[in-house]
């Protein structure tokens, strides 16, 4: 007999830290990376010889008015994806700001919405050389550290 257990939305974080190849970024910033992810999709969908674009990016960027600017969502094309909530924020670490990019999934996430918003963390914290903390708690760096 299971343990009834209530779902709890969970987040991962790209951070832009020293060596990072930006200092700082906000929501047009990130929609502009999830324009290039799906550029190069598009583009290695070419290559495969078939329209990898909607596959590799099942989502549609949307907007709310009461995110005032601090947030947006990817709103699922398929019924394996529905929603990824994303926004940008500044925190501290040893007195410094730190800006980062908040991958939120709601409650109502699928697996294919956490499998999708891994590879898009992966994705924008491998090009601007970032710290990534993934939905596990794991961290990944890619920032060239001393």
């Amino acid at each position: 007999m299971g343990v009834g257990v209530e779902p709890m939305s969970q987040s991962a974080y790209i951070s832009l830290v020293q060596g990072s190849t930006l200092s700082e970024i906000d929501l047009a910033g990130v929609q502009e990376q999830l324009h290039r992810y799906k550029e190069q999709m598009q583009l290695t969908g070419k290559q495969l010889g078939w329209d990898y674009a909607d596959s590799a990016f099942p989502y549609s960027i949307e907007q709310k008015p009461e995110a005032e600017g601090r947030w947006f969502y990817l709103k699922g094309k398929s019924p394996q994806y529905r929603y990824i909530v994303v926004g940008t924020g500044l925190r501290e670490s040893e007195n410094e700001p730190v800006p980062y990019i908040h991958f939120v999934l709601p409650n109502d996430s699928t697996h294919g919405d956490k499998s999708k918003a891994n590879e898009l963390c992966k994705w924008i914290g491998k090009q601007l050389q970032a710290e990534v903390c993934m939905f596990n708690g794991r961290t990944i760096y890619y920032n060239p550290r001393k």
